[in-house]
Parts: C-alpha cells; structure tokens; sequence
C-alpha cells in the first residue's frame, strides 16, 4: 500500500491504453471497494482520446506519479514495452514479457501480469473437464505470452501459436518451450490453420479482433467445428463473433469475461493488500454487461 493510502487518501487508479474509455474494469474494481468499504477511484486513460502514441507509455507513468497515482492497470498496446519504464518486475511477468498491472509505490514502479493467473483460473472454472492435447492460439502479444504461459500450466500437451508476425509467434514458442520443457509449443503459419483446428481439442483467441474498435472474426468461420472448444479473451462486446460463429456450429466456448474477472480479482488484491470476493466481481461484472447491452441496444 503507497503512503498516499495509508494516510486515508482514497486509492487512485487508471487503465491505460487504446480505446479503454467504454472499460467494464474501472467499474467493476470500483463496485467491488465499494463492498469492502474502500475509497476507490479508477479512471480509463484512453491513448486514443488522449491523441497520445503508445510510445508515450513512459510519459504516461510520468504523469501518473506526479499526479498522485497509486496503480496502473496496462493493456493493449503497451504491455511489452512499459516494462522499459519500470524500477522492478515481478519474475512471472519478467518471464512473460508482458505487464498489465503498475504498482507506482515510494521505492519505484513495479510491474505485475494477472493476465495470465486470470486466465488460468478463468478456464479452469469456464471449461473444467475439456480435452487439452491439442490446442491452438491465436495470437503472441503481450495477451498472447500471458496466455499461452497459462494454457501450458493447466496442461496443455501441444500448443500451436499462430500470429500475423510469424517471427513473434516464434519467438513465443520458444520462451514457452524454455520455461516449461520440452517441444509442448511450436509456431505455426496461418496457412497450417485449417490442418490444425481439424485435429484439435481447442482454440484460443488473443488478438483484439472482435473488439468494438476491430470487429469481425480472426479467421474463416467454416474452420469450426463441434468437437472443438472455443475460448476468446476478447469481452467488449461480450458475445463476439467469433463465441457466435462458434456456438452456432455446436462448440463449447468460453467468454472473455472470466479471464477479465480474475484478472481483476488478482490485480485488486495487489493494489490494496485485500483479497475480494471472485464470485462478487463476477456478478457485478454481469451487472455491468447486462447495463451495457441495454445502453447499445437503444
């Protein structure tokens, strides 16, 4: 806990990056001090509204200091390089390369990943009892690393990276394969897709296709088929269209906002030293699903 907090100044905390500003987050971690009596306030800093580059991260920390911040959550694009703007990084996300949660503390800017904690107890609670000897990701950003680190703890056998930069989908096998033992993960091409989701267990989506700001779907929807589960990190909108696509061809699938919960839950319990309540910040992160859909469907 800083010392701004300790005098009882309420915590200060931002989201930063592109298109953040219709974030269910910042609500959800504020509903759930709210139930544990915290003062808690959590603002999106929007890169995009801002007219700032993602170069600007560390101008952004910055500020943040100076303005009497207590925590940074990180997401896209900046998770992989405001790690060159910190004093300290926690091993798992210095592993993972990929940072998506800032303690500005008195000793320095200390860099987490609850991406991948929230992941794997997302999917473990989502999709408990699925097969998981072949899976493929797509994607290897800073989601992606996060990911696929968790996929491999939760025991995946053979994990195939696909992205749109073959290089970095390399480069991500290799980290995995170097943690974990072993060849469970390999980089694949796009065209190997169709091959590849044949024989597989599972899919998982970590690019931001199917965002407000990038709709669509990440890939051919005919290349799904019922035997496959199907998992997208992706939560705004909640029902993408790739979980759509999905369902309609009798897959299981599981949402991104389980990941988005837990996530929360582990980042929450880093900025204020409390652990909440999962099963709450769940039901009010459907609150707030449910709200927004109303808003949209007007």
């Amino acid at each position: 806990m800083s010392s701004s907090t300790a005098a009882g100044r309420p915590y200060l905390v931002g989201l930063v990056g592109t298109g953040v500003t219709p974030s269910l987050t910042p609500p959800m971690h504020m509903a759930e001090a709210a139930a544990l009596g915290l003062d808690y306030v959590y603002r999106p800093i929007d890169l995009t509204t801002l007219s700032l580059s993602p170069d600007a991260i560390g101008e952004v920390l910055t500020w943040a200091e100076r303005l009497g911040y207590d925590a940074l959550n990180i997401t896209h694009p900046c998770k992989q390089t405001v790690i060159a703007h910190l004093d300290a990084v926690d091993p798992l996300a210095a592993a993972l390369g990929a940072v998506n949660t800032v303690l500005l503390t008195p000793s320095g800017r200390i860099g987490y990943n609850t991406d991948t904690t929230g992941f794997a107890a997302g999917f473990l609670t989502g999709l408990p009892d699925v097969r998981t000897d072949r899976v493929v990701q797509l994607g290897a950003g800073g989601a992606g690393s996060a990911v696929g680190d968790a996929l491999l703890r939760v025991g995946v056998t053979e994990l195939s990276i696909v992205d749109v930069d073959p290089d970095r989908a390399a480069r991500l096998a290799a980290d995995l394969c170097a943690r974990h033992g072993g060849s469970r993960a390999r980089a694949a091409s796009s065209t190997d897709l169709a091959r590849l989701l044949a024989a597989a267990d599972g899919l998982v989506h970590c690019t931001p296709t199917g965002m407000a700001e990038h709709p669509g779907l990440p890939l051919p929807a005919d290349l799904l088929h019922a035997d496959l589960w199907v998992a997208d990190i992706v939560y705004r909108p909640f029902d993408t269209a790739l979980l759509a696509a999905a369902r309609a061809r009798g897959c299981r699938t599981l949402d991104g906002g389980r990941m988005a919960v837990h996530q929360a839950v582990d980042a929450f319990e880093l900025i204020t030293g409390e652990r909440p309540d999962a099963d709450r910040m769940t039901a009010h992160f459907h609150r707030l699903v449910d709200a927004d859909h109303d808003v949209l469907a007007r």
